[in-house]
């Protein structure tokens, strides 16, 4: 079996420079990075795993706990935590509570769920996991994490409030006010909102956004020009004529799925989006590039916000006992990505002869 010191013999580098690469510290440079690297898989190196782990004490494990796997947020943000954890050198364990499927929608907005999730953070613990990243499959404020935890935890997706647990979530303003000055560059000044439930915290957010990007643009906010949504196609659908008698030139929906409530509604009044009414969505689901035209949507930041949380661990759990280790960001904002696609018309010439 090759060893850490044939590596540094092969690379002509130091013991220490190999196992601080193994062990994912910034501590060697990019060249030299990548010449360990390429030696690691050309000698088909092993870590013994259960030798460094009785040194060190710690599993090189990070427990992962999601809310529901199923949900269209999930798999990227786990696969940013699985990403991150491969890069340096962890491993994750990975626990499904299944909430929607024994709860519902409404898991969302009570704390039925507390007790599974101490108990599987308990169990976690129990395996020796060295930190918990908590991933929520709606953003929004979370007291589930026990602040008696003795190992460092983050919550992607979802506030915890916490003097204690950072969070990492999506930055819903600057992505709606980016969303806004798109639409306003593009000739648009009469925009209609199609909004989600006023109790969500992305749906406050986004309205913050885009209040600020109009204002900023010179042009007033109209309460008349949003349309209150749940987040269904439905309520896409069902929003759309009141909109339109407002004389709106385009309409963004919070959701990509009720874009396709707004499309639906306008196929059948006799109208085609991106020709006739601009539309825009969020979410940058997979659906929205089916939809015809494509559609002009914002993607959500999933991967990044699974990676920052994981790595947010991880830099705790190697900063154990080291000073300003306590140091720490405790809400992290993950940008939004703006896909524009074919849903939206340039009408500033028409804007400059009706002038």
């Amino acid at each position: 079996m090759v060893t850490i010191k044939e590596i540094a013999k092969y690379c002509n580098v130091s013991i220490a420079t190999v196992s601080n690469i193994i062990n994912g510290k910034p501590n060697a440079g990019r060249e030299t990075r990548e010449k360990v690297l390429r030696a690691i898989e050309e000698l088909n190196y092993t870590p013994n795993y259960i030798a460094k782990n009785l040194k060190t004490r710690r599993s090189r494990t990070i427990g992962v706990v999601v809310e529901d796997i199923t949900a269209f947020c999930a798999p990227d943000i786990v696969d940013g935590i699985t990403s991150c954890c491969e890069e340096k050198g962890y491993h994750i364990l990975l626990t499904n509570l299944r909430l929607y499927r024994k709860f519902g929608e409404s898991y969302y907005e009570n704390e039925k769920f507390f007790p599974i999730v101490h108990k599987e953070i308990k169990e976690l613990i129990a395996k020796q996991v060295d930190g918990i990243v908590y991933v929520t499959t709606h953003e929004r404020v979370l007291n589930c994490l026990p602040e008696e935890l003795t190992v460092p935890a983050v919550m992607a997706y979802g506030y915890t409030r916490s003097g204690k647990y950072p969070s990492v979530v999506v930055d819903d303003r600057n992505a709606a006010a980016e969303m806004i000055n798109y639409l306003v560059s593009m000739g648009h000044r009469r925009i209609g909102i199609v909004s989600g439930p006023g109790r969500s915290l992305h749906t406050g957010e986004r309205l913050l956004g885009i209040k600020t990007a109009l204002s900023e643009n010179g042009i007033p906010f109209n309460p008349g020009c949003v349309s209150e949504g749940n987040w269904t196609r439905e309520s896409g659908y069902q929003g759309t004529d009141r909109l339109l008698e407002q004389g709106v030139t385009a309409i963004f929906c919070m959701s990509d799925i009720m874009a396709g409530g707004v499309y639906d509604r306008l196929e059948e009044r006799g109208l085609i989006p991106g020709k006739d009414i601009s539309v825009a969505g969020f979410d940058n689901r997979e659906l929205s590039t089916y939809y015809k035209p494509p559609l002009t949507t914002t993607a959500l930041p999933l991967y990044e916000i699974g990676y920052t949380a994981c790595d947010n661990v991880i830099r705790k759990i190697q900063a154990d006992g080291e000073e300003g280790e306590n140091d720490q960001i405790l809400e992290i904002a993950e940008s939004c990505r703006l896909q524009v696609r074919a849903s939206v018309r340039d009408i500033r010439a028409e804007v400059e002869r009706s002038l």
